[in-house]
C-alpha cells in the first residue's frame, strides 16, 4: 500500500564508543527520535531508541527481520502509535500533520490501479496531494519511466512498479524520502536500478531514510546507519566509520595451539575465531602483515597461510549482534 501523507487530517565493541555523540545543528535536523519505545502486548518491538536524521544524507536502519525497523518508520509516519518516548520533525515547532506534507514515503508494496496508465495513476496522486500535474513528467523522467508513462500499471515489472511508487512519493518535492525494504523481491537488475536511483535522488539534495535487512545495500547506498537488533540500537553513525577498524588476519600453522596461546595473550588482538584450521584474529590496533609474520617467526611459529583483510560491514554487524 502507498501512503499519501500530505492529506493525513571477544572483546565486543563498546556501544558508547560506536555512537557518534556530536550534537547536530537543529537547523539541519529533519527527524529527531528520543527514547522511543513501542510495545505490542508483552512484545517490545522498539526499546528506548534515540537517533537524529540530518539533512543531505542517506540513512539506513539496518537489522534482521523483527528488529523494529518497520515499526520505527510506522511510528514517525503517524500510522503506528508509540508507547513511550518522543519524536519530532524538523525544528520541533512543526506539527506532525504539517511535517508529513514535506515527507515522501513508501512503507508497503506499491498499490496502484492496474487498468490505468502510470500517468493516470500519478494524476490521482497529484489530486490527493494538491500537486500540479506538471510535476508528473518531471518525476517520471527521474525514475526512468517517461517512455512508459502511457503503459498500464499491470504491464509493469516489479522493479518498474517500485520506481513508479518512488515517482509518486517525489511528486510533492519532499525534503525526505522514506523507503521500507526498497529492493525486496526484485531481481538483480531491478535491485541495481533502485539503488542507482536512490543515490541519484540523494545527490540532488533529498535526504533519504531507508530500512533494510541487507548489509550489502546499506554499505553501497548509505552514508549513515542505525543498527537495530531486537528493538535496541547497537550503533548509530557513519557507515565508513563503522567499518574503519584495523582489520583482521587469517592464519594457519602447524603449531596451532601455540599460535592460539600467543594471540590470546597479545593485547594487539581482540576476538578470535577458528574454522577449518584457519584462525581469524581481529586487530585492536594497527599491525602490518610483514611485521606480524617476523614477530611470529622469531618466536618459532611459521605460518603456512597469512592474509590480512579489512573488515566489511557484515563482519562489524555480526560482532555487534553476537549474543545480543
Amino acid at each position: 500500500m502507498l501512503f499519501y501523507f500530505s492529506t493525513v487530517t571477544k572483546p565486543k565493541y563498546n556501544r558508547q564508543t560506536l555512537t557518534i555523540n556530536q550534537k547536530p545543528n537543529i537547523l539541519d535536523s529533519i527527524l529527531t527520535i528520543n527514547n522511543l519505545t513501542k510495545k505490542f502486548g508483552y512484545l517490545t518491538a522498539v526499546k528506548n531508541l534515540t537517533f537524529t536524521i540530518n539533512k543531505g544524507n542517506v540513512y539506513g536502519i539496518l537489522g534482521p527481520n523483527g528488529s523494529g525497523k518497520s515499526t520505527t518508520l510506522g511510528v514517525v509516519l503517524n500510522v503506528v502509535n508509540k508507547t513511550e518516548g518522543d519524536y519530532h520533525w524538523f525544528d520541533g515547532n512543526t506539527t506532525t500533520h504539517d511535517a508529513l506534507k514535506k515527507v515522501g514515503a513508501i512503507i508497503e508494496r506499491p498499490n496502484f490501479y492496474p487498468y490505468m496508465t502510470a500517468y493516470e495513476n500519478l494524476k490521482l496522486v497529484c489530486k490527493i496531494k494538491g500537486v500540479d500535474y506538471s510535476k508528473i513528467d518531471e518525476k517520471l523522467k527521474i525514475v526512468g519511466l517517461d517512455e512508459r508513462k502511457d503503459s498500464k500499471f499491470r504491464t509493469y515489472s516489479l522493479g518498474m512498479k517500485q520506481r513508479l511508487a518512488i515517482a509518486s512519493a517525489l511528486l510533492n518535492d519532499p525534503e525526505i524520502l522514506i523507503l521500507d525494504e526498497p529492493t525486496n523481491g526484485l531481481d538483480p537488475q531491478g535491485i541495481h536500478q533502485i539503488r542507482s536511483l536512490i543515490k541519484e535522488i540523494a545527490s540532488k539534495g533529498t535526504t533519504i531514510l531507508l530500512a533494510s535487512h541487507l548489509l550489502d545495500e546499506v554499505e553501497k547506498v548509505c552514508t549513515h546507519v542505525v543498527v537495530l537488533n531486537k528493538g535496541e540500537k547497537l550503533y548509530s553513525g557513519r557507515v565508513d566509520e563503522m567499518i574503519s577498524s584495523h582489520g583482521f588476519f587469517e592464519l594457519k600453522t602447524d603449531k596451532h595451539d601455540v599460535l592460539m596461546e600467543f594471540l590470546e595473550n597479545n593485547t594487539s588482538f581482540g576476538k578470535l575465531k577458528v574454522e577449518d584450521e584457519i584462525i581469524t584474529a581481529f586487530l585492536n590496533e594497527p599491525l602490518d602483515a610483514s611485521t606480524f609474520n617476523k614477530l611470529l617467526f622469531d618466536k618459532g611459529i611459521t605460518l603456512s597461510h597469512l592474509v590480512k583483510r579489512k573488515e566489511s560491514l557484515e563482519e562489524q554487524f555480526l560482532q555487534l549482534t553476537d549474543n545480543n
